[in-house]
C-alpha cells in the first residue's frame, strides 16, 4: 500500500509533513510512517507551482514558431501540455512516485488553480484512471487544521468539475493570448509601431479600464465657479456653513446676495437642527482585495507585495489562506477567535472589555463562506520576540489583520451626529458636525493613518430657531478633474468591473464572481501590464505609457477590451463546473471568436490614425549592434532582438527576464558594446539558490562567465580600512 500525497510547493509539504510520526527527507520527497493515517508508507511529493505548462505553437507546426499573419490562426485539434525543462528533474520524482501510488492525496491549495496543478501533473504522468484520488481541503497550515483534514479526506471526484472549469478556462486564455498576441503586434508594425503586444482577456480589458480614466483626465476642461460660506456667530460659539449651489461667476454671486439683501454682517437664524446617535460597526473582515487595498493606502504597498507577505505568514501559520475573496468566516472559525481574543490583544497592548462574544451576520455567514473564508490570525500566537523579528511590511500586514479580527469583538464606534440649516434672510446654509462619545473599536487603529473626511467640525451648542450673525463670503474655486487611479485601486477597479458593463445579465454575473481576475491573479495582472510597460507608476498613481494607449486604440471597440468577455466566460465556466455544460463546447465557441478577431481587426487597426509622437522613434540606433548581422538591436515586449530579424533572417536574441534576473538596458548596451558585462548580483539557479556572475558574448549567444571577480569589493574593503584608521 502506497500512498502518494501531491502537494504544490517544498514549503507546504514541509508544513504538512510536520503532523506525522515518522517522516525522511530525501531528495523531492518525504517518506512517512503514520498508521494513524496510512495503511503502509506514505510519500509527500511535490510541484514547484506549475511542473505542467501548455505547449508552445512551434511544438505543433513548424510554420507557427514565428509570427506570420498568413499562419494564424493557432488552432491546435487537441492542445498538449509539457513540462518545462528546468523542472524535468522534479516532475520525474512526482511521476515516479504517482506511477507506483495505490491511492493519491491530492494536497495542493485549496483553489481552482491548485485543482488544475494537481491534475495536470497526475494527468501528465500518465496515472491509470482506477487509482483512487482523495482531496485535502483546509484553509490554514496550522497543526491540528492539516491533522484534522488527513482525517477528514473528501472525495477526488468532487472536485474533477473544478479542475475541467480551471482547465478550459486556462486553454481560452491561451488561444486567446496566442492569436490576438501576433495579430496585434503584426498589424501595428504596418503602422510603423516597431515593438510586441502581448493581449490578454484579462490584462488588456483592465489596461483599456486605467486607459479611460486617463483620457477622461486629459480631455477634462476646468472651469471657474464661486461657493458661498457663511462665518456663523452663535451664543455659544462661531462655526462654518456652506450653500449648496455653485455659482459660475462673480456676477451671479452679487445677484443672488443682492436679491436676499445680505450684506456684511446679516442677521439670521437656526432654521433645521438635528441630533442622531449612531454606532459604527467595524469593517468587514479582510479578504485578499481589501488588504491589497488597505495596505497600498497606508503603506503605499503594490498588490503583488502585499500577496507575496501574505503567502509568507500563511506558511509560518500565523495567518490563514490568504487567496480569498471571502469578508466572511464560519461558526467554526468564530469559535477559535473567541477563545484567543486575550492573546491577539496582548500582541496589540490594546485591552478592552469585549462587547461581542457572539457570532453577528455581518461578520459570520457560513452561507456565504464557500471556497474560503475571510482572513484571520490563526491559533498560533506569535511571541513578542517573534513578532519584533518580522521585517516592517510583514508585522504591519500581520497586526493590520489581527486589528480588524479583533474589532469584531470589540465596542461600537459612537457619535452624535448634528445637520444644521441656517437661513440667512431666506438664503439656506448648511453643515454637518459631530461629536465622538465612545472610540470603541477605533481605538485598535489609532496609530494607522485613515482618510479625514471634509466638511467635519465640532460645532458649539445650538438651538433651533436660534438668532445668530453671519458672515457670507464668496469662495472661488475651480472644477478638478478626477483623480488617476493609485496602484490599490487597481484591485477593487478589476473588481468591480461589472459598473461599467450595460447588459444587466453580464453585469449581474461579473458581480456574482467578483469582477474580471481572481483574488490569487489579480496582482500578477498588474505586474504584468508593468513589465509590459503598458503602465508606470509615478508616486502610487498609474499612469498609461504611449505603448499601452497604442494597444488600447488598437482593441477599441471589441470584445478584447471590455470586461463583458470575462462575463460571457464566466457564465459559461460556471457551468462547466457544475456539470450543465461540456467544455469541449466552450473551446469550440473560443475558436469562433478568434476566427471573428482575424477578420475584424485588420479593418480597424488600418484606418487608425496614431500619434506619431508616441512611435518609438529609436529603431534606427537601437541599444547597440545585433553581434550576428550588425544591424540595431531594440527592445521588443520581454526581449531584446534584431531590428532586422525578418529582412536579414537573423536569429539573434536576449531575453529580458535571465535566471530569475530582469536585464536593465544599461547591461544589455554594455554587453552589446564591450562583449560583456560586470559582476551582476541576483540570478537564481533551478535550484532557488541566488549567484552572480558577469554575461559575456560568445558567438551571438549569452553565457555566464564565474571567472570575473567583482571590482566592487576591493574598493569597499579600502574604504573600511580608511574609514577604520580614521576612527
Amino acid at each position: 500500500m502506497t500512498t502518494v500525497i501531491l502537494a504544490e510547493k517544498p514549503d507546504q509539504a514541509r508544513s504538512y509533513a510536520a503532523v506525522f510520526k515518522q517522516t525522511t527527507k530525501q531528495k523531492g520527497y518525504i517518506t512517512i510512517q503514520d498508521p494513524r493515517f496510512f495503511k503502509g508508507e506514505a510519500i509527500m511529493t511535490w510541484g514547484i507551482g506549475h511542473l505542467v505548462e501548455l505547449c508552445l505553437p512551434g511544438h505543433y507546426k513548424k510554420e507557427w514558431k514565428r509570427w506570420n499573419l498568413a499562419n494564424l490562426p493557432i488552432l491546435p485539434k487537441q492542445v498538449e501540455f509539457q513540462v518545462p525543462r528546468s523542472k524535468q528533474e522534479q516532475f520525474n520524482i512526482v511521476k515516479n512516485w504517482l506511477k507506483k501510488a495505490t491511492t493519491i492525496i491530492i494536497a495542493t491549495d485549496p483553489d481552482r488553480e491548485g485543482e488544475n496543478i494537481a491534475r495536470s501533473i497526475i494527468k501528465q504522468a500518465g496515472v491509470r484512471n482506477h487509482v483512487p484520488i482523495k482531496r485535502l481541503w483546509i484553509n490554514s497550515q496550522e497543526n491540528d487544521v492539516v491533522r484534522e483534514g488527513f482525517l477528514q479526506l473528501q472525495p477526488g471526484e468532487k472536485f474533477l468539475p473544478m479542475y475541467e472549469e480551471a482547465k478550459a478556462r486556462q486553454v481560452a486564455d491561451w488561444l486567446v493570448g496566442m492569436n490576438a498576441s501576433p495579430l496585434y503586434s503584426l498589424l501595428l508594425q504596418t503602422k510603423g509601431v516597431q515593438d510586441t503586444f502581448s493581449v490578454g482577456r484579462v490584462q488588456t480589458p483592465t489596461l483599456y479600464l486605467i486607459y479611460l480614466r486617463q483620457k477622461e483626465i486629459e480631455a477634462f476642461v476646468s472651469e471657474p465657479f464661486f461657493e458661498l460660506k457663511a462665518n456663523v456667530d452663535a451664543s455659544k460659539g462661531t462655526f462654518q456653513a456652506s450653500h449648496k449651489q455653485r455659482l459660475k461667476t462673480k456676477e451671479d454671486v452679487t445677484t443672488l446676495l443682492e436679491k436676499h439683501g445680505i450684506k456684511g454682517k446679516t442677521p439670521g437664524v437656526i432654521s433645521e437642527l438635528t441630533k442622531k446617535n449612531k454606532e459604527v460597526p467595524s469593517p468587514l473582515l479582510h479578504s485578499l482585495s481589501t488588504l491589497q487595498a488597505t495596505a497600498n493606502r497606508i503603506w503605499k504597498y503594490s498588490p503583488s507585495t502585499v500577496l507575496k507577505i501574505m503567502q509568507k505568514l500563511y506558511e509560518k501559520k500565523w495567518l490563514t489562506y490568504p487567496r480569498t475573496e471571502s469578508n466572511h468566516i464560519t461558526q467554526a472559525e468564530f469559535s477559535y477567535l473567541r477563545k484567543n481574543v486575550t492573546g491577539y490583544q496582548q500582541l496589540l497592548e490594546s485591552p478592552f472589555e469585549p462587547a461581542y462574544l457572539y457570532p453577528r451576520k455581518r461578520y459570520v455567514n457560513d452561507a456565504k463562506v464557500q471556497e474560503h473564508y475571510a482572513i484571520i490570525p490563526t491559533k498560533k500566537i506569535p511571541t513578542a520576540s517573534q513578532l519584533e523579528k518580522l521585517r516592517q511590511d510583514e508585522r504591519n500586514l500581520y497586526l493590520e489583520v489581527v486589528k480588524t479580527t479583533l474589532a469584531m469583538f470589540a465596542p461600537p464606534y459612537k457619535v452624535e451626529e448634528t445637520k444644521v440649516t441656517v437661513d440667512v434672510q431666506g438664503l439656506a446654509f448648511h453643515t454637518t458636525g459631530k461629536i465622538e462619545q465612545a472610540l470603541g473599536w477605533k481605538e485598535l487603529f489609532q496609530n494607522s493613518k485613515s482618510k479625514k473626511k471634509e466638511g467635519e467640525q465640532v460645532l458649539p451648542p445650538l438651538e433651533k430657531g436660534e438668532p445668530i450673525q453671519a458672515m457670507v463670503k464668496a469662495k472661488e474655486g475651480k472644477t478638478q478633474p478626477p483623480a488617476y487611479y493609485t496602484e490599490g485601486q487597481l484591485i477593487p477597479l478589476m473588481k468591480t468591473a461589472g459598473k461599467f458593463v450595460e447588459d444587466e445579465e453580464e453585469q449581474a454575473i461579473l458581480n456574482e464572481v467578483t469582477g474580471i481576475g481572481t483574488g490569487a491573479t489579480r496582482a500578477n495582472i498588474i505586474e504584468t501590464l508593468k513589465s509590459r510597460e503598458y503602465i508606470t507608476i509615478n508616486k502610487n498613481s498609474v499612469y498609461v505609457t504611449p505603448k499601452g494607449k497604442i494597444l488600447c486604440e488598437a482593441v477599441e471597440g471589441n470584445l478584447l477590451s471590455k470586461a463583458e468577455m470575462t462575463a460571457q466566460w464566466e457564465l459559461f465556466l460556471r457551468k462547466i463546473g457544475q456539470g450543465e455544460k461540456d467544455s469541449a463546447t466552450f473551446i469550440s465557441n473560443i475558436h469562433t471568436y478568434i476566427h471573428r478577431l482575424l477578420t475584424d481587426a485588420p479593418s480597424h487597426v488600418k484606418t487608425m490614425k496614431l500619434d506619431t509622437s508616441t512611435i518609438d522613434t529609436s529603431e534606427s540606433a537601437g541599444i547597440g549592434p545585433c553581434p550576428l548581422c550588425g544591424a540595431a538591436v531594440v527592445q521588443r515586449g520581454p526581449v531584446f532582438a534584431c531590428s532586422k530579424s525578418k529582412e536579414n533572417n537573423c536569429k539573434f536574441v536576449i531575453v529580458k527576464r535571465l535566471a530569475k534576473k530582469t536585464l536593465t538596458e544599461g547591461m544589455v548596451k554594455r554587453l552589446l558594446t564591450k562583449g560583456e558585462t560586470a559582476v551582476l548580483k541576483g540570478f537564481k539557479s533551478k535550484a532557488g539558490k541566488s549567484f552572480s556572475a558577469a554575461l559575456v558574448l560568445k558567438e551571438g549567444k549569452v553565457e555566464f562567465d564565474f571567472t570575473k571577480k567583482p571590482t566592487y569589493r576591493k574598493k569597499n574593503r579600502t574604504n573600511i580600512k580608511s574609514s577604520q584608521a580614521k576612527g
